[in-house]
């Protein structure tokens, strides 16, 4: 059984009240499942989203180049002022990314994610 991105998306949402965005990124930029958090008023404009799902995916590729050495990604986590950003790679085409309030409980996030993206995919 396949995962299903939206749902994975609402869960994570809905998981921690400090999280503001959950979603599926793909290999072309795109956003193709989640969204923000209903209580929570955006920061960034249609085309930063875009700006920001570009550069973690850059990012990402960055940090492959090394994985011959360091082991693949697991995640990624960037703290900044006003947002934590939060990517999980799924396959070699989508990235699951997520923002939270500074200081949120990430790493309960993470391992939620892992976990369901790590489970069997016929159970």
């Amino acid at each position: 059984m396949a995962i299903n991105y939206d749902e994975l998306s609402k869960k994570v949402l809905a998981l921690d009240s400090q999280v503001r965005f959950a979603g599926v990124a793909n290999s072309k930029g795109e956003l193709v499942s989640g969204g923000h958090n209903e209580n929570i008023e955006g920061m960034l404009s249609s085309d930063e989203v875009k700006m920001s799902i570009h550069y973690a995916l850059q990012k990402r590729e960055l940090y492959t180049n090394l994985a011959y050495k360091i082991g693949k990604e697991t995640s990624s986590i960037t703290e900044y002022e006003k947002v934590t950003m939060i990517s999980v790679p799924i396959n070699s085409n989508e990235l699951f990314m997520i923002s939270t309030e500074p200081r949120a409980d990430y790493l309960k996030i993470i391992d939620y994610v892992h976990s369901v993206l790590d489970s069997p995919k016929d159970a």
